[in-house]
């Protein structure tokens, strides 16, 4: 075969087995890994992502595998990212970096590095799908339904789905780590990092305080009827769902439900007040060649951990004749309709992702 792909390898076991599996399937294969953030190593606790172990662990992982490894610094590109982070806390909307970072960095900075180096493909080692049917790319939920990423990728371009490679979404995690293990890789029984590459220690809480102090304002908690019940010491500590750390005792289970930016106000409810059947997303990105323009039925996920509800997607055609805004309506209501989070559109039985957006509000 001998087309070459650029295969991020981020240090884990995930990507270290889609680089190995490329190996084997006859590609040339450049490992790259991508310094994105700051999560210093500590002691007595593995360093997080972009960390200089998981560095030392990509390096080693190439190495064994006989392939060619870069190192690529784009934490000045990153900047981007980090202050949508931040503006949306701003605005009491609850961002997903990953969503950005994915688009803009792995199936976008490193694209170009590809183009640059005569590459035919990126790489990674996400649990999600490249399939084609009648001639179309189309990107697929990962058979791993526990692991499945396939959310977390809707923001690539439609032309980019041509160049993208994941070789695990076809295998279980537990797969991934016996293949690992098979393969002699150092990293086969290496922890996973759940951290926000650019959020040292997972804090955000300490990063939003530095970067952006004047989040940090004292305002009122109140319930669904407006009667005060404490105050907080920023919005940005909350999130819709959110039940923990509410650090006010109501003698029964209260969730945030509401944050309003405008008034500084964090609003608590029940779990019923919790339950919606309907939202608005933007900037939607479709990943199908004919863009719908009539309502049509889907499994929509509105965040990560979210496995997906039935209902109806209705595309708003603009002035311009272009599908940017679709409002939803869940057959059943769902919990936590979260202000910037986005909502993925699956079809073919929550098979297919068609598209996604990011939500405005709850209508």
């Amino acid at each position: 075969m001998n087309k070459k792909v650029i295969a991020a390898m981020s240090g884990g076991v995930d990507s270290s087995v889609a680089a190995a599996l490329l190996q084997r399937q006859g590609y040339e294969v450049v490992g790259v890994f991508m310094c994105l953030g700051m999560a210093p190593e500590q002691e007595g606790r593995q360093g997080g992502c972009c960390s200089p172990e998981d560095a030392r662990d990509a390096r080693n992982v190439a190495g064994q595998l006989g392939i060619q490894f870069e190192v690529v610094n784009f934490q000045k590109e990153m900047d981007t990212i980090i202050n949508y982070f931040i503006n949306e806390y701003r605005h009491a909307r609850t961002p997903n970096p990953c969503i950005h970072c994915n688009r803009q960095m792995k199936f976008g900075k490193l694209l170009e590095l590809a183009l640059m180096e005569d590459a035919q493909f990126v790489a990674t080692g996400h649990y999600a799908r490249i399939n084609t049917h009648n001639n179309q790319i189309q990107l697929c939920r990962g058979v791993d339904s526990d692991k499945d990423q396939s959310y977390a990728l809707f923001e690539v371009e439609r032309n980019a789905l041509n160049q993208m490679l994941l070789p695990i979404g076809a295998y279980h995690k537990n797969e991934i780590r016996e293949l690992a293990a098979g393969m002699n890789l150092p990293v086969h029984d290496k922890s996973e990092s759940q951290e926000i590459c650019f959020v040292p220690d997972d804090d955000y809480v300490s990063l939003l305080t530095a970067r952006a102090p004047e989040l940090c304002r004292e305002g009122p908690v109140v319930n669904t009827q407006g009667e005060i019940l404490g105050t907080h010491q920023g919005i940005f500590r909350y999130t819709i769902g959110q039940r923990r750390g509410l650090g006010i005792a109501l003698g029964e289970p209260a969730y945030v439900v509401r944050l309003d930016a405008r008034t500084n106000t964090v609003v608590l409810g029940s779990r019923e007040d919790l339950m919606g059947r309907k939202l608005r997303a933007s900037n939607v990105n479709w990943l199908i060649d004919d863009v719908p323009r009539e309502k049509f039925s889907a499994t929509i996920q509105i965040r990560y951990n979210h496995k997906g509800a039935p209902g109806t997607v209705k595309p708003i055609i603009d002035t311009d004749g272009r599908v940017r805004e679709v409002d939803v309506e869940f057959d059943a209501p769902v919990s936590a309709i979260t202000p910037g989070q986005a909502a993925v559109f699956y079809i073919d039985g929550n098979h297919q992702v068609t598209g996604g957006g990011w939500i405005e509000n709850g209508l």
